[in-house]
């Protein structure tokens, strides 16, 4: 339904780039960027200017895949035992059933809140895995050492679960929610399912948070005790983004059940878009920061490593403290209070396909109130104090990441916006005029 529409909606002109041309570009420069970017930090000293003159004068893009191999068995084993780890944890770890948005189609989907647990569990092993390692003389910062070789390989492995993903989309769908754009490369792109499930594992639960998230927290784990062993220290500025990554990590995974009501897992459908960012893009990315501090390291100094763990303390704490604002109100069904004062909200109808009515609680109290994403604003200080601690040198890649969620959460909030629109008409339009801001007061 949501294809259809948005077929109605595009000229053929912005179709053919938004359905074509822009997915063509992604699929093809995504995956050979990320290498260049993991290049430039552990072969340049993280200069993309030397990175260009490396690509320029020595070879192009075959320097940069000589580096690596996409035929190491190891790193194959140890991907897919990883794999393996995590879908035992899926379906061994205990938690509540929580259930997400209801679709157009009637469909609720179901899933177990173990996340944390889970999380955790791994955590720890790695730790017991770390300790069991150092006693015997060999140490996990291998992984580091062949990271190249893993990011190559993933991109390999991703591609193809991405097809397999499609195919099974048309094929053997999960639920209501599926369905073909009548364009090849679009459907290898968005995904042909909306809540794909193999032999029940949640596969956007599987890549966005057991895989994409977890190995981004290991990531920086690895990195930071990498770093550890190369300069016999743990510098401060790789301390401050170590712990500001994995302190936010952990909230997320605390609040994982949240996460299953954002956009990424109720609009986007499981493709190369979500599936292979969550696979790939994520620990190669977002991961950029500690990657580059490895053989980069930058000592803050007191005063400034205060400054950036105090601020950055602060905004993951804000950004938790209005997603439980929202949470609460929806399991109040807005009968709580806010700041001392009786929640405000708006009880928006809509319709799902089958003309049944249903109802939602929009909150406009409490940080709710004063702009309608709110929450983007803590998460992109933190994203910046963990970011700053490379100081404000020539140094781009350690900002990247920065640069690259801002432009997301601006875009996001323009697809939110119409999203809702859509779905709540009038009481939408209600609601912006009770917070008419959609990031920034005053300004956005």
């Amino acid at each position: 339904m949501a294809t259809k529409q948005l077929k109605q909606a595009e000229g053929p002109l912005v179709q053919f780039i938004n359905r074509t041309v822009i997915p063509l570009l992604l699929i093809l420069l995504v995956p050979q960027s990320v290498m260049y970017l993991w290049y430039a930090s552990v072969h340049c000293q993280g200069s993309l200017t030397e990175l260009a003159d490396r690509l320029t004068n020595r070879g192009g893009p075959a320097l940069v895949w000589a580096a690596v191999s996409v035929a190491n068995p190891a790193v194959y084993a140890a991907i897919l035992a990883f794999c393996a780890f995590q879908v035992l944890l899926m379906l061994l770890v205990p938690g509540r059933t929580c259930y997400g948005t209801e679709t157009p189609t009637g469909h609720v989907p179901e899933y177990k809140d173990n996340g944390f647990a889970c999380y955790l569990i791994t955590m720890a092993t790695f730790l017991a895995g770390t300790v069991y390692l150092k006693q015997r003389g060999l140490t996990p910062t291998v992984i580091y050492d062949y990271y190249g070789d893993f990011l190559a390989s993933m991109i390999l492995l991703s591609l193809a679960f991405c097809l397999l993903l499609c195919v099974k989309g048309v094929l053997a769908p999960t639920s209501t929610d599926h369905g073909r754009s009548g364009n090849y490369l679009f459907d290898y792109y968005w995904g042909t399912e909306l809540y794909p499930r193999i032999c029940g594992i949640d596969i956007k639960v599987f890549t966005n948070c057991r895989f994409g998230l977890t190995v981004w927290a290991l990531a920086v784990a690895v990195f930071a005790l990498k770093s550890y062993e190369l300069h016999g220290r743990v510098v401060d500025g790789m301390a401050v983004t170590a712990a500001l990554q994995l302190l936010y990590l952990t909230k997320f995974f605390w609040w994982e059940a949240g996460y299953y009501r954002t956009i990424d897992i109720i609009t986007d459908r499981a493709g190369f878009y979500i599936c292979w960012g969550c696979l790939c893009f994520v620990p190669s990315f977002y991961t950029l920061v500690s990657l580059f501090m490895v053989r980069q390291p930058e000592p803050v100094g007191p005063a400034w490593t205060a400054a950036l763990l105090g601020f950055g303390l602060a905004s993951l704490a804000v950004n938790y403290w209005s997603d439980w604002q929202k949470q609460a109100a929806r399991a109040a069904d807005g009968q709580l209070n806010i700041w001392g004062r009786p929640a405000r909200v708006i009880r928006a109808k809509y319709s799902l396909d089958n003309g049944q009515e249903r109802q939602s609680v929009l909150l406009a109290s409490g940080f709710w109130a004063v702009s309608r994403h709110f929450h983007y604003i803590p998460e992109l200080s933190l994203t910046l104090c963990w970011s700053a601690v490379c100081g404000t040198g020539c140094h781009i890649i350690p900002y990247m990441y920065f640069a690259f969620l801002s432009v997301l959460l601006f875009h996001r909030s323009f697809r939110d916006d119409k999203k809702c629109r859509d779905k709540y008409g009038k009481y939408w339009s209600e609601y912006c005029k009770l917070v008419p801001y959609k990031i920034v007061p005053l300004l956005f």
